[in-house]
Protein backbone atom coordinates (compact mmCIF):
# COMPACT_ATOMS: atom_id res chain seq x y z
CA UNK A 1 0.00 0.00 0.00
CA UNK A 2 1.49 3.29 -1.09
CA UNK A 3 1.95 5.93 1.59
CA UNK A 4 0.84 8.80 -0.61
CA UNK A 5 -2.41 9.70 -2.30
CA UNK A 6 -2.33 8.92 -6.01
CA UNK A 7 -3.50 11.48 -8.53
CA UNK A 8 -6.17 9.01 -9.65
CA UNK A 9 -7.98 8.99 -6.28
CA UNK A 10 -7.12 12.44 -4.93
CA UNK A 11 -10.60 13.75 -5.83
CA UNK A 12 -12.49 10.54 -5.12
CA UNK A 13 -15.33 11.26 -2.67
CA UNK A 14 -14.81 10.02 0.87
CA UNK A 15 -11.75 7.95 -0.03
CA UNK A 16 -9.53 6.20 2.49
CA UNK A 17 -6.20 7.96 2.97
CA UNK A 18 -3.45 5.30 2.86
CA UNK A 19 -1.16 7.61 4.80
CA UNK A 20 -3.05 6.67 7.99
CA UNK A 21 -2.76 2.93 7.44
CA UNK A 22 -0.55 2.57 10.53
CA UNK A 23 -3.32 3.93 12.76
CA UNK A 24 -5.79 1.14 11.94
CA UNK A 25 -6.38 -2.01 14.02
CA UNK A 26 -3.78 -4.68 13.32
CA UNK A 27 -5.94 -7.22 11.47
CA UNK A 28 -7.56 -4.61 9.26
CA UNK A 29 -4.21 -2.95 8.63
CA UNK A 30 -2.64 -6.22 7.51
CA UNK A 31 -5.49 -7.11 5.14
CA UNK A 32 -5.30 -3.66 3.52
CA UNK A 33 -1.53 -3.94 3.22
CA UNK A 34 -1.86 -7.31 1.46
CA UNK A 35 -4.60 -5.88 -0.74
CA UNK A 36 -2.26 -3.16 -1.93
CA UNK A 37 0.39 -5.74 -2.79
CA UNK A 38 -1.75 -7.84 -5.12
CA UNK A 39 -4.55 -5.77 -6.66
CA UNK A 40 -4.07 -3.90 -9.92
CA UNK A 41 -4.19 -0.14 -10.50
CA UNK A 42 -7.05 2.20 -9.67
CA UNK A 43 -8.61 0.51 -6.64
CA UNK A 44 -9.54 2.57 -3.62
CA UNK A 45 -11.29 2.12 -0.30
CA UNK A 46 -13.80 4.43 1.36
CA UNK A 47 -14.14 5.89 4.89
CA UNK A 48 -11.35 7.09 7.15
CA UNK A 49 -11.52 3.64 8.71
CA UNK A 50 -12.47 1.07 6.05
CA UNK A 51 -14.84 -1.69 7.07
CA UNK A 52 -15.14 -5.35 6.08
CA UNK A 53 -18.52 -7.07 5.85
CA UNK A 54 -19.20 -10.78 6.00
CA UNK A 55 -22.99 -10.93 5.52
CA UNK A 56 -26.03 -8.82 4.80
CA UNK A 57 -29.83 -8.77 4.74
CA UNK A 58 -32.27 -6.15 3.53
CA UNK A 59 -30.60 -2.76 4.01
CA UNK A 60 -28.18 -4.09 6.64
CA UNK A 61 -24.56 -5.24 6.50
CA UNK A 62 -22.80 -7.24 9.22
CA UNK A 63 -19.08 -6.91 9.96
CA UNK A 64 -16.67 -9.56 11.29
CA UNK A 65 -17.54 -8.70 14.88
CA UNK A 66 -21.27 -9.07 14.31
CA UNK A 67 -22.02 -5.32 14.28
CA UNK A 68 -25.07 -4.27 12.26
CA UNK A 69 -24.56 -1.36 9.83
CA UNK A 70 -27.46 0.43 8.16
CA UNK A 71 -26.68 0.57 4.44
CA UNK A 72 -27.90 3.84 2.97
CA UNK A 73 -25.37 3.80 0.16
CA UNK A 74 -25.46 0.69 -2.04
CA UNK A 75 -27.87 0.70 -4.97
CA UNK A 76 -26.68 -2.54 -6.57
CA UNK A 77 -28.50 -4.92 -4.16
CA UNK A 78 -31.68 -3.34 -5.47
CA UNK A 79 -34.24 -5.40 -3.53
CA UNK A 80 -31.92 -5.93 -0.56
CA UNK A 81 -28.77 -7.77 0.41
CA UNK A 82 -29.06 -11.56 0.07
CA UNK A 83 -32.75 -11.42 -0.79
CA UNK A 84 -33.88 -15.04 -0.32
CA UNK A 85 -36.02 -15.18 -3.46
CA UNK A 86 -33.17 -13.95 -5.66
CA UNK A 87 -30.64 -16.19 -3.91
CA UNK A 88 -32.87 -19.25 -4.39
CA UNK A 89 -33.44 -18.46 -8.07
CA UNK A 90 -29.71 -18.08 -8.73
CA UNK A 91 -28.80 -21.24 -6.77
CA UNK A 92 -31.44 -23.23 -8.61
CA UNK A 93 -30.16 -22.04 -11.98
CA UNK A 94 -26.50 -22.65 -11.07
CA UNK A 95 -27.43 -26.22 -10.22
CA UNK A 96 -29.29 -26.68 -13.51
CA UNK A 97 -27.59 -25.13 -16.56
CA UNK A 98 -25.94 -21.90 -17.75
CA UNK A 99 -26.06 -21.31 -21.50
CA UNK A 100 -25.69 -18.20 -23.63
CA UNK A 101 -27.76 -16.40 -26.23
CA UNK A 102 -26.56 -18.64 -29.07
CA UNK A 103 -28.96 -21.24 -27.72
CA UNK A 104 -32.72 -20.98 -27.42
CA UNK A 105 -33.69 -19.98 -23.87
CA UNK A 106 -37.37 -19.64 -23.11
CA UNK A 107 -36.42 -18.05 -19.79
CA UNK A 108 -34.51 -15.29 -21.62
CA UNK A 109 -37.45 -14.56 -23.91
CA UNK A 110 -39.89 -14.50 -20.99
CA UNK A 111 -37.62 -12.18 -19.02
CA UNK A 112 -37.24 -9.79 -21.97
CA UNK A 113 -41.01 -9.69 -22.42
CA UNK A 114 -41.57 -8.93 -18.74
CA UNK A 115 -38.88 -6.26 -18.56
CA UNK A 116 -39.98 -4.53 -21.78
CA UNK A 117 -43.56 -4.44 -20.47
CA UNK A 118 -42.37 -1.94 -17.83
CA UNK A 119 -41.33 0.52 -20.58
CA UNK A 120 -43.48 2.87 -22.65
CA UNK A 121 -44.70 1.62 -26.01
CA UNK A 122 -42.03 2.13 -28.64
CA UNK A 123 -39.13 0.86 -26.56
CA UNK A 124 -39.27 -2.77 -27.61
CA UNK A 125 -35.80 -4.23 -28.21
CA UNK A 126 -33.53 -5.51 -25.43
CA UNK A 127 -29.83 -6.36 -25.55
CA UNK A 128 -28.10 -7.74 -22.46
CA UNK A 129 -24.57 -7.23 -21.17
CA UNK A 130 -22.78 -7.53 -17.82
CA UNK A 131 -22.22 -3.99 -16.53
CA UNK A 132 -23.47 -0.44 -16.91
CA UNK A 133 -20.20 0.41 -18.68
CA UNK A 134 -20.85 -2.25 -21.31
CA UNK A 135 -24.44 -1.12 -21.70
CA UNK A 136 -23.42 2.49 -22.29
CA UNK A 137 -20.64 1.37 -24.63
CA UNK A 138 -23.16 -0.51 -26.79
CA UNK A 139 -25.61 2.39 -26.63
CA UNK A 140 -22.95 4.79 -27.91
CA UNK A 141 -21.99 2.38 -30.74
CA UNK A 142 -25.59 2.07 -31.88
CA UNK A 143 -26.16 5.83 -31.62
CA UNK A 144 -23.14 6.56 -33.79
CA UNK A 145 -24.12 3.92 -36.34
CA UNK A 146 -27.71 5.17 -36.53
CA UNK A 147 -26.94 8.88 -36.78
CA UNK A 148 -23.67 8.85 -38.70
CA UNK A 149 -22.36 11.30 -36.12
CA UNK A 150 -19.80 10.98 -33.36
CA UNK A 151 -20.55 13.98 -31.11
CA UNK A 152 -21.59 13.22 -27.54
CA UNK A 153 -23.13 15.62 -24.99
CA UNK A 154 -23.01 14.85 -21.26
CA UNK A 155 -23.39 16.83 -18.06
CA UNK A 156 -20.40 18.54 -16.54
CA UNK A 157 -19.42 15.97 -13.92
CA UNK A 158 -21.16 12.87 -15.29
CA UNK A 159 -20.12 9.28 -14.87
CA UNK A 160 -21.25 6.67 -17.41
CA UNK A 161 -18.62 3.95 -17.15
CA UNK A 162 -15.04 2.79 -17.55
CA UNK A 163 -14.57 1.26 -21.01
CA UNK A 164 -12.26 3.27 -23.24
CA UNK A 165 -15.24 4.63 -25.19
CA UNK A 166 -17.42 5.44 -22.20
CA UNK A 167 -14.57 6.85 -20.12
CA UNK A 168 -14.09 9.39 -22.91
CA UNK A 169 -17.47 10.91 -21.99
CA UNK A 170 -17.29 10.47 -18.19
CA UNK A 171 -15.90 13.79 -16.88
CA UNK A 172 -15.96 12.71 -13.25
CA UNK A 173 -13.04 10.34 -13.89
CA UNK A 174 -10.86 13.44 -13.76
CA UNK A 175 -7.85 14.87 -15.53
CA UNK A 176 -6.12 11.51 -15.73
CA UNK A 177 -8.89 10.29 -18.04
CA UNK A 178 -9.29 12.99 -20.70
CA UNK A 179 -12.52 13.58 -22.57
CA UNK A 180 -12.68 12.84 -26.27
CA UNK A 181 -12.47 15.74 -28.74
CA UNK A 182 -16.01 14.80 -29.80
CA UNK A 183 -17.44 15.35 -26.30
CA UNK A 184 -19.07 18.49 -24.95
CA UNK A 185 -20.25 19.11 -21.39
CA UNK A 186 -23.29 21.07 -20.23
CA UNK A 187 -24.67 22.16 -16.88
CA UNK A 188 -26.64 19.68 -14.81
CA UNK A 189 -30.28 20.74 -14.34
CA UNK A 190 -29.63 22.91 -11.30
CA UNK A 191 -32.26 25.70 -11.31
CA UNK A 192 -29.77 27.99 -9.55
CA UNK A 193 -27.61 28.08 -12.69
CA UNK A 194 -30.34 29.64 -14.84
CA UNK A 195 -30.19 33.40 -15.28
CA UNK A 196 -32.87 35.48 -13.54
CA UNK A 197 -36.12 35.28 -15.46
CA UNK A 198 -34.98 32.23 -17.43
CA UNK A 199 -36.74 28.92 -16.80
CA UNK A 200 -34.76 25.75 -16.26
CA UNK A 201 -36.15 24.36 -19.53
CA UNK A 202 -34.94 27.43 -21.42
CA UNK A 203 -31.55 27.27 -19.72
CA UNK A 204 -31.07 23.60 -20.58
CA UNK A 205 -32.25 24.15 -24.16
CA UNK A 206 -29.62 26.85 -24.50
CA UNK A 207 -26.98 24.54 -23.09
CA UNK A 208 -27.82 21.90 -25.70
CA UNK A 209 -27.85 24.41 -28.54
CA UNK A 210 -24.48 25.75 -27.51
CA UNK A 211 -22.96 22.28 -27.31
CA UNK A 212 -24.33 21.27 -30.72
CA UNK A 213 -23.06 24.48 -32.30
CA UNK A 214 -19.61 23.95 -30.85
CA UNK A 215 -19.48 20.33 -31.99
CA UNK A 216 -20.43 21.35 -35.52
CA UNK A 217 -17.89 24.16 -35.51
CA UNK A 218 -15.21 21.56 -34.85
CA UNK A 219 -16.47 19.12 -37.47
CA UNK A 220 -18.49 16.76 -35.29
CA UNK A 221 -22.06 15.82 -36.13
CA UNK A 222 -24.19 15.05 -33.07
CA UNK A 223 -24.71 11.39 -32.24
CA UNK A 224 -26.26 11.50 -28.77
CA UNK A 225 -27.12 13.27 -25.58
CA UNK A 226 -26.70 10.90 -22.64
CA UNK A 227 -27.89 11.81 -19.16
CA UNK A 228 -28.22 10.01 -15.84
CA UNK A 229 -31.79 10.59 -14.70
CA UNK A 230 -30.65 11.35 -11.15
CA UNK A 231 -27.51 13.30 -12.17
CA UNK A 232 -25.78 11.29 -9.50
CA UNK A 233 -22.19 12.40 -10.00
CA UNK A 234 -23.20 16.01 -10.67
CA UNK A 235 -24.68 16.28 -7.18
CA UNK A 236 -28.17 14.68 -7.47
CA UNK A 237 -30.71 16.83 -9.31
CA UNK A 238 -34.13 15.23 -9.75
CA UNK A 239 -36.50 18.23 -9.72
CA UNK A 240 -38.25 20.13 -11.10
CA UNK A 241 -39.51 17.80 -13.78
CA UNK A 242 -40.28 18.88 -17.34
CA UNK A 243 -37.06 20.53 -18.54
CA UNK A 244 -35.86 17.37 -20.30
CA UNK A 245 -38.36 17.69 -23.13
CA UNK A 246 -36.72 20.86 -24.43
CA UNK A 247 -33.32 19.16 -24.42
CA UNK A 248 -34.53 16.13 -26.34
CA UNK A 249 -36.28 18.35 -28.89
CA UNK A 250 -33.00 20.10 -29.67
CA UNK A 251 -31.13 16.81 -29.90
CA UNK A 252 -33.66 15.34 -32.34
CA UNK A 253 -33.68 18.52 -34.42
CA UNK A 254 -29.92 18.12 -34.86
CA UNK A 255 -30.28 14.48 -35.94
CA UNK A 256 -29.08 12.97 -32.66
CA UNK A 257 -30.62 10.49 -30.26
CA UNK A 258 -31.33 10.66 -26.55
CA UNK A 259 -29.82 7.95 -24.33
CA UNK A 260 -31.35 7.70 -20.85
CA UNK A 261 -28.81 6.19 -18.46
CA UNK A 262 -31.04 4.50 -15.88
CA UNK A 263 -28.30 2.64 -14.01
CA UNK A 264 -28.86 4.96 -11.04
CA UNK A 265 -32.37 6.33 -11.60
CA UNK A 266 -34.15 3.21 -12.81
CA UNK A 267 -36.05 0.40 -11.14
CA UNK A 268 -38.26 2.79 -9.16
CA UNK A 269 -35.28 4.38 -7.41
CA UNK A 270 -36.96 7.81 -7.75
CA UNK A 271 -40.27 6.50 -6.46
CA UNK A 272 -42.87 8.05 -8.72
CA UNK A 273 -42.21 5.93 -11.79
CA UNK A 274 -40.36 2.74 -12.71
CA UNK A 275 -37.92 4.71 -14.89
CA UNK A 276 -36.45 8.13 -14.19
CA UNK A 277 -37.09 9.49 -17.68
CA UNK A 278 -40.84 8.79 -17.34
CA UNK A 279 -41.12 11.54 -14.72
CA UNK A 280 -40.38 14.03 -17.50
CA UNK A 281 -42.86 12.66 -20.03
CA UNK A 282 -40.22 11.96 -22.69
CA UNK A 283 -39.51 8.87 -24.78
CA UNK A 284 -35.80 8.10 -25.06
CA UNK A 285 -34.36 6.47 -28.15
CA UNK A 286 -32.13 4.23 -26.04
CA UNK A 287 -32.23 3.30 -22.34
CA UNK A 288 -29.38 1.70 -20.40
CA UNK A 289 -29.54 -0.23 -17.14
CA UNK A 290 -26.95 -1.78 -14.84
CA UNK A 291 -26.42 -4.31 -12.08
CA UNK A 292 -29.38 -3.31 -9.87
CA UNK A 293 -31.50 -5.22 -12.40
CA UNK A 294 -29.97 -8.49 -11.12
CA UNK A 295 -29.58 -7.46 -7.47
CA UNK A 296 -25.80 -7.53 -7.90
CA UNK A 297 -25.45 -10.37 -10.39
CA UNK A 298 -23.48 -9.28 -13.49
CA UNK A 299 -26.34 -8.28 -15.76
CA UNK A 300 -27.06 -5.00 -17.55
CA UNK A 301 -29.31 -4.02 -20.40
CA UNK A 302 -29.92 -1.69 -23.30
CA UNK A 303 -33.46 -1.03 -24.52
CA UNK A 304 -33.93 0.49 -27.97
CA UNK A 305 -36.56 1.90 -30.20
CA UNK A 306 -36.39 -0.58 -33.11
CA UNK A 307 -36.02 2.29 -35.59
CA UNK A 308 -32.70 3.05 -33.93
CA UNK A 309 -31.32 -0.45 -33.38
CA UNK A 310 -32.52 -2.75 -36.12
CA UNK A 311 -30.21 -1.56 -38.90
CA UNK A 312 -27.24 -1.90 -36.55
CA UNK A 313 -28.29 -5.49 -35.85
CA UNK A 314 -28.43 -6.28 -39.56
CA UNK A 315 -24.93 -4.98 -40.15
CA UNK A 316 -22.91 -5.42 -36.96
CA UNK A 317 -22.54 -8.66 -35.02
CA UNK A 318 -23.06 -8.30 -31.27
CA UNK A 319 -22.46 -11.12 -28.81
CA UNK A 320 -21.66 -11.10 -25.12
CA UNK A 321 -20.67 -14.43 -23.58
CA UNK A 322 -22.27 -13.75 -20.20
CA UNK A 323 -24.78 -11.09 -21.22
CA UNK A 324 -28.11 -12.88 -21.40
CA UNK A 325 -26.81 -16.15 -20.00
CA UNK A 326 -29.08 -18.28 -17.86
CA UNK A 327 -27.88 -17.42 -14.34
CA UNK A 328 -28.03 -13.59 -14.57
CA UNK A 329 -31.39 -13.85 -16.35
CA UNK A 330 -32.72 -15.94 -13.46
CA UNK A 331 -31.59 -13.20 -11.07
CA UNK A 332 -33.22 -10.50 -13.20
CA UNK A 333 -36.51 -12.39 -13.34
CA UNK A 334 -36.43 -12.91 -9.57
CA UNK A 335 -35.95 -9.17 -9.03
CA UNK A 336 -39.07 -8.50 -11.10
CA UNK A 337 -40.91 -11.07 -8.95
CA UNK A 338 -39.93 -9.18 -5.82
CA UNK A 339 -41.07 -5.86 -7.30
CA UNK A 340 -44.49 -7.35 -7.92
CA UNK A 341 -44.84 -9.33 -4.69
CA UNK A 342 -43.52 -6.65 -2.31
CA UNK A 343 -44.94 -3.58 -4.07
CA UNK A 344 -41.42 -2.12 -4.05
CA UNK A 345 -42.25 1.09 -5.87
CA UNK A 346 -44.86 2.12 -3.32
CA UNK A 347 -42.43 1.34 -0.48
CA UNK A 348 -39.81 3.52 -2.11
CA UNK A 349 -42.24 6.37 -2.55
CA UNK A 350 -43.49 6.28 1.05
CA UNK A 351 -40.16 5.76 2.80
CA UNK A 352 -38.31 8.10 0.48
CA UNK A 353 -40.78 10.88 1.24
CA UNK A 354 -40.40 10.30 4.98
CA UNK A 355 -36.61 10.27 4.68
CA UNK A 356 -36.45 13.51 2.75
CA UNK A 357 -38.93 15.34 5.00
CA UNK A 358 -37.01 14.19 8.06
CA UNK A 359 -33.73 15.48 6.65
CA UNK A 360 -35.34 18.80 5.76
CA UNK A 361 -36.62 19.17 9.32
CA UNK A 362 -33.25 18.29 10.89
CA UNK A 363 -31.29 20.71 8.67
CA UNK A 364 -33.77 23.56 8.25
CA UNK A 365 -31.86 25.90 10.55
CA UNK A 366 -28.36 24.74 9.65
CA UNK A 367 -25.93 27.34 8.34
CA UNK A 368 -24.08 24.57 6.53
CA UNK A 369 -26.85 22.94 4.49
CA UNK A 370 -27.66 24.72 1.26
CA UNK A 371 -30.30 22.29 0.09
CA UNK A 372 -31.89 18.89 0.59
CA UNK A 373 -32.98 17.48 -2.74
CA UNK A 374 -33.90 14.23 -4.43
CA UNK A 375 -36.75 11.87 -5.08
CA UNK A 376 -37.70 8.44 -3.82
CA UNK A 377 -34.76 6.72 -2.17
CA UNK A 378 -32.17 9.00 -3.71
CA UNK A 379 -31.42 12.07 -1.62
CA UNK A 380 -28.64 14.64 -1.70
CA UNK A 381 -27.76 17.02 1.13
CA UNK A 382 -25.53 19.86 -0.08
CA UNK A 383 -22.97 20.92 2.54
CA UNK A 384 -21.52 24.43 2.40
CA UNK A 385 -19.26 26.57 4.54
CA UNK A 386 -22.00 29.14 4.88
CA UNK A 387 -25.52 29.02 3.50
CA UNK A 388 -25.38 32.61 2.30
CA UNK A 389 -22.15 32.23 0.34
CA UNK A 390 -22.91 28.64 -0.74
CA UNK A 391 -19.22 27.75 -1.02
CA UNK A 392 -18.80 23.95 -1.07
CA UNK A 393 -17.42 22.45 2.13
CA UNK A 394 -15.96 19.06 1.26
CA UNK A 395 -14.15 18.67 4.56
CA UNK A 396 -17.36 19.12 6.56
CA UNK A 397 -19.23 16.72 4.28
CA UNK A 398 -16.57 14.08 4.80
CA UNK A 399 -16.72 14.57 8.56
CA UNK A 400 -20.47 13.92 8.46
CA UNK A 401 -19.98 10.82 6.30
CA UNK A 402 -17.31 9.41 8.57
CA UNK A 403 -19.17 10.28 11.77
CA UNK A 404 -22.16 8.36 10.41
CA UNK A 405 -19.91 5.43 9.52
CA UNK A 406 -18.58 5.45 13.09
CA UNK A 407 -22.21 5.17 14.23
CA UNK A 408 -22.69 2.31 11.74
CA UNK A 409 -24.67 4.14 9.08
CA UNK A 410 -23.24 4.13 5.57
CA UNK A 411 -23.54 6.93 3.01
CA UNK A 412 -21.06 8.60 0.65
CA UNK A 413 -20.43 11.87 -1.16
CA UNK A 414 -20.92 13.19 -4.67
CA UNK A 415 -20.79 16.32 -6.82
CA UNK A 416 -17.86 18.07 -8.45
CA UNK A 417 -16.69 19.37 -5.07
CA UNK A 418 -17.66 16.10 -3.30
CA UNK A 419 -19.69 18.16 -0.84
CA UNK A 420 -23.11 16.57 -1.41
CA UNK A 421 -24.08 13.75 0.91
CA UNK A 422 -25.25 10.83 -1.24
CA UNK A 423 -28.02 8.85 0.42
CA UNK A 424 -28.96 5.93 -1.83
CA UNK A 425 -29.98 2.81 0.10
CA UNK A 426 -31.19 -0.53 -1.23
CA UNK A 427 -34.89 -0.37 -2.04
CA UNK A 428 -35.47 -2.75 0.87
CA UNK A 429 -35.18 0.30 3.15
CA UNK A 430 -38.05 0.11 5.64
CA UNK A 431 -39.84 2.64 7.82
CA UNK A 432 -37.77 1.38 10.75
CA UNK A 433 -34.61 1.96 8.71
CA UNK A 434 -35.74 5.52 7.99
CA UNK A 435 -36.22 6.14 11.70
CA UNK A 436 -32.79 4.74 12.58
CA UNK A 437 -31.16 6.79 9.84
CA UNK A 438 -32.81 10.06 10.88
CA UNK A 439 -32.06 9.55 14.58
CA UNK A 440 -28.40 8.89 13.81
CA UNK A 441 -28.18 11.74 11.35
CA UNK A 442 -29.64 14.12 13.92
CA UNK A 443 -26.89 13.15 16.38
CA UNK A 444 -24.20 13.95 13.82
CA UNK A 445 -25.92 17.14 12.68
CA UNK A 446 -25.80 18.56 16.22
CA UNK A 447 -22.00 18.38 16.06
CA UNK A 448 -21.21 19.01 12.39
CA UNK A 449 -24.10 21.03 10.95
Amino acid sequence: MTSTLSRAIANYPNRFDPRVLGELPATLRETIRRRGEVLGPGYTLIYREPVEFVSGHGAHLIDRDGNDYLDAYNNVPCVGHAHPHVAEAVARQVATVNTNTRYVQESLVAYAERLLATFPEGLSRLSLACSGSEANDLAARVAKFHTGGTGIIVTRWAYHGITSEVASFSPTLGAGSPLGPNVRVIDPPDPRLAAPGVSLAEHMRGQIRGAIDDLERHGFRLAALITDGAYSSDGIFTDPVGYLRSMVEEVHAAGGVYIADEVQAGFARLGETMWGFSRHGVLPDIVTMGKPMGNGMPISGVVFRPEVSDEFGRNVRYFNTFGGSSIPVAAGAAVLDVFEEENVQQRVLENGTALRKGLEEITKDSAHVAEVRGSGLYVGVEIVGDRQASEPDRARAEEVINDLRDRRVLISGTGQAANVLKIRPPLAFTAADVTRFLETFAEVAKVRL
